[in-house]
């Protein structure tokens, strides 16, 4: 048997503010817009780092959620508000670097580049959608 030939290639993250998630995934980040698509008063972005063609991260509405009830579009509104709902894992060479760029651009800190007890040097931030973004150093 052959191992599949898999990637990633999308990924979603939800936001609430078009404006606040392109200034801080462009413009804090890096990375570069793929995609802006506008619809119904609804704003899908597709970003990525501008390396990795391939891999992407749609950032969506919530509410574009089919068969979504009024009562699970406030629980996942309440749960994003917390930053609980959705996150992501990106990795670095350049950890502090990172970090010291993503402070400056005025990114919510949730943990400054900490020594984990699994070996793992990381830090974490919210987007402005309160999405837990979570970097790690890689070698």
């Amino acid at each position: 048997m052959s191992t599949p030939d898999l990637t990633i290639h999308h990924t979603f993250l939800p936001h609430t503010d078009n404006e606040a998630s392109l200034a801080f995934y462009r413009d804090t980040l890096g990375f570069e817009v793929r995609n802006d698509v506008e619809w119904n008063g609804l704003h899908w972005l597709t970003v990525g780092p501008v390396d990795q063609p391939a891999t992407s991260i749609v950032l969506y509405p919530p509410a574009a959620q089919p068969g979504m009830t009024e009562e699970e579009r406030r629980t996942v509104a309440e749960m994003m508000a917390k930053g609980t709902f959705a996150s992501i894992n990106l990795a670095t060479t350049d950890l502090d670097g990172t970090f010291e760029r993503l402070q400056s651009g005025d990114a919510e800190v949730v943990q400054e580049p900490t020594e984990q007890p699994w070996g793992i040097r990381d830090a974490a931030f919210r987007d402005p959608a309160g999405s837990m973004i979570r970097i790690f150093e890689v070698k």
